[in-house]
């Protein structure tokens, strides 16, 4: 009995486990039980959402901080966001309520109070985000010891959210810096719903330590179900025409022109989408809605509400999503988990991550996800308790009047289908992008550790920071030129020892607490309704304007620009939301899929009446077309539309090559199509020039030479960046110039 997984644990653990009713410890838990407690190596944790991974990186860790407690803080859980943060303090407070095991979550919205208490007596687990932790190097460098120095685990949730990302390369750095007041680094351990190459993840989860990963992997998959419909809606930028003229009593309405016949037909169509999923979320206790921007999440909630009113139905429609205020957003979690409560959820990716929400009936997500790995976590937010995962895509178009043959297929479509096809048919996820030179992150960490530690000579400082594992491609050369910029622009000073200092520029800036993050902040405007926070805007709207936030319409009484906070009333009608930004990276393989889509006649069940005869017409023009045969179609004399069927990368780098040649390129809808102006006008003279472009083609380095400096800025703190420095950095992790010559070598064969 004694080497069952469940009687390794911890006995208030065994007591948690029976009051929660669990029928059994599941084979991931089990799994991770014995690789935590029965070696010393780091572990990646690999399964489904709501699959039970963070109690099974939790329950041993909190074991070995039972059974032999550490003098410091012994564990420490980084988390992607607050909201998730607070929701695992949430349950590990319940977990160890009656030990003596303290537990703090750490970040903005916690008070300093319950920090400075924490603090007196640093023991147990601490829950904490990675800008917190930064502030914590910075302003706390000379009680690291007394906090860290037994710190045994480290729990780094979502790292999918992490991996590919400087705020997750910000992590390792991080943990790589504790490191230096430990007499044995912390053992990590990763957890991911969705991983592509879980090799990468685990050299990234390693980093410099030279300790072994060893991989769980959970079992299996819930049983799938899936739907997908489509609908033609109106462009929303394009103004309805009003009717000419006023009907006189008796008179009978004449059929309208043709433009006003096409609206009509439009604004009935969205009418029809509305009511769709309306009756979607009335014959279910919980839904969960996925749309890929936060306007489209307003726009949704805002029409529902409006269709449960004219129904005379009780509205439970919230939205979730980075600019509604935490109490609000805090309002539609515990609405989601009250089970006694019917509610229904618009969120971006927001709740895309584990917060727990409950049991969830259906999620239905507007328009296809960018990634293979974002539809999977969406579905896995259904599913639990052994229940089926249930996903309903809705895709609309709304490009009514399409000029050529590229705007006549449905993209979103498409793209949502070879999504579902990949994990479906191949279980393929994308693999983490991890760049070779990410010299915003160098600048940061740079800053951040001559902060920590007030000066540092340039020898020293050099070695504390390129020994970190993100920066192992950094040469001497690469670190020599970034300081000597810095010191031109003034953002380091150097003593009269030769020491290295914050320089008076960038002084303000790293004493700033936004300087922590190493995204970029938004600027935005609190919108207040007495005194009530409803959330933030990115413009500042007109005085006496009607703005959308929370799925509410609200009029704008006042403006302060110096505090930047706009006081509203509550307002009534249909309005335009305030937020730019959108779009995603998408793979080549998603693209590739694609054309096999187009080009087979496979039917997919879960395709409603209009998805099903819309991929019918597509597939049926695609044909017509010759597509089939070539990537180049005329579309007018002198005007070509080429589809290189490759992703964002390489299309990008596509576009530049052929500008490099002299070669006209217009109306791009990328990764899908571009369109060439060519004199000739003959595809086999536009083949021959796509031959001399691969022939000819330049190096990355030479490529990037022609782009203008601030084309180049990807990152917060690229613009501090030597212009030689951020042009290799370019060239070698943001031009795939194989794939683009490999599209290209496709398209002229």
């Amino acid at each position: 009995m004694a080497d069952h997984p469940f009687y390794r644990l911890a006995p208030f653990i065994q007591e948690y486990i029976y009051r929660q009713k669990w029928e059994a410890l599941r084979p991931v838990q089990v799994d991770a039980i014995a690789a935590i407690l029965d070696t010393s190596n780091h572990v990646l944790i690999q399964s489904g959402t709501a699959s039970g991974k963070t109690e099974a990186a939790l329950l041993p860790v909190i074991t070995r901080l039972y059974e032999d407690p550490p003098a410091t803080i012994g564990a420490m859980y980084i988390g992607p966001l607050k909201a998730l943060i607070n929701d695992q303090f949430e349950r590990l407070t319940g977990l160890l309520a009656e030990t003596d095991i303290p537990v703090q979550s750490w970040h903005g919205d916690v008070s300093q109070a319950k920090k400075a208490r924490f603090l007196r007596r640093a023991r147990g687990i601490l829950q904490i985000t990675p800008e917190s932790l930064e502030a914590m190097l910075i302003n706390r460098h000379h009680e690291l010891g007394r906090l860290f120095a037994d710190l045994r685990f480290v729990i780094i949730d979502e790292i999918h959210a992490f991996i590919d990302s400087d705020r997750g390369r910000q992590v390792i750095c991080q943990l790589e810096r504790l490191a230096g007041v430990q007499s044995t680094p912390a053992r990590r351990i990763g957890l991911s719903a969705t991983l592509g190459e879980p090799e990468i993840a685990m050299a990234w989860l390693a980093g410099h330590t030279g300790r072994p990963v060893v991989p769980i992997k959970g079992t299996g998959d819930s049983n799938i179900q899936l739907g997908l419909e489509y609908f033609l809606l109106p462009d929303p930028d394009r103004e309805v025409p009003e009717p000419k003229g006023k009907k006189k009593a008796g008179e009978v309405s004449k059929a309208p022109s043709d433009p006003e016949l096409d609206i009509a037909r439009l604004l009935e169509q969205t009418t029809v989408f509305y009511e769709h999923l309306h009756r979607m979320t009335q014959r279910v206790s919980k839904t969960l809605i996925f749309a890929n921007s936060r306007g489209s999440t307003e726009e949704i909630v805002a029409n529902l509400r409006q269709l449960s009113e004219q129904d005379r139905l009780p509205s439970f429609y919230y939205v979730h999503h980075g600019s509604i205020s935490a109490a609000l957003r805090e309002s539609a979690e515990a609405a989601m988990r009250d089970s006694e409560q019917k509610a229904c959820v618009a969120a971006t990716l927001t709740l895309e991550l584990g917060i727990d929400i409950g049991q969830l009936d259906q999620v239905l997500q507007v328009n296809s996800t960018y990634s293979v790995s974002s539809f999977v976590q969406r579905l896995g937010r259904s599913g639990r308790r052994g229940g089926p995962s249930r996903l309903f895509f809705y895709c609309t178009e709304t490009n009514e009047n399409p000029k050529h043959l590229g705007e006549q297929l449905p993209w979103g479509l498409l793209q949502a289908v070879a999504v579902v096809q990949l994990y479906l048919e191949q279980k393929w996820i994308e693999p983490p992008s991890i760049p070779a030179l990410p010299f915003s992150l160098l600048y940061h960490q740079t800053m951040s550790t001559l902060s920590a530690h007030t000066e540092l000579l340039p020898p020293r400082l050099a070695q504390r920071v390129l020994s970190l594992s993100p920066f192992k491609e950094v040469t001497q050369d690469h670190y020599r030129l970034l300081l000597r910029h810095l010191l031109e622009i003034k953002h380091l000073e150097q003593t009269e020892t030769n020491g290295l200092i914050i320089g008076l520029e960038a002084e303000k800036m790293v004493n700033n607490y936004r300087f922590y993050a190493t995204f970029e902040d938004e600027i935005t405007y609190r919108v207040r309704h007495q005194s009530r926070e409803i959330g933030t805007i990115q413009t500042a709207p007109e005085v006496g304007s009607t703005i959308g936030l929370a799925g509410y319409a609200w009029q704008v009484l006042e403006v302060n620009s110096e505090q930047r906070a706009v006081e509203v009333t509550a307002a009534k009608g249909k309005v335009k939301t305030l937020w730019s930004g959108g779009g995603g990276q998408i793979h080549t393989r998603i693209v590739q899929k694609i054309r096999d889509i187009l080009l087979t006649e496979t039917e997919y069940p879960y395709l409603h009446r209009r998805a099903k005869r819309r991929l019918e017409i597509a597939r049926k023009n695609v044909r017509s077309w010759g597509l089939s045969g070539s990537s180049i179609l005329p579309v007018a004399p002198g005007r070509m539309l080429v589809f290189p069927w490759c992703g964002t990368r390489p299309f990008a780098t596509q576009l530049r090559l052929l500008a490099h040649q002299g070669i006209g390129v217009k109306d791009s809808l990328a990764p899908f199509y571009y369109e060439i102006f060519f004199k000739e006008g003959a595809s086999s003279s536009l083949t021959a020039a796509l031959r001399k472009v691969i022939e000819a083609a330049p190096s990355p380095a030479d490529l990037v030479r022609e782009v203008d400096r601030s084309e180049l800025f990807r990152h917060k703190f690229d613009r501090f960046i030597p212009d030689q420095l951020l042009r290799e950095a370019y060239a070698r992790d943001y031009i795939d110039l194989d794939g683009s010559i490999s599209s290209l070598e496709q398209i002229v064969s």
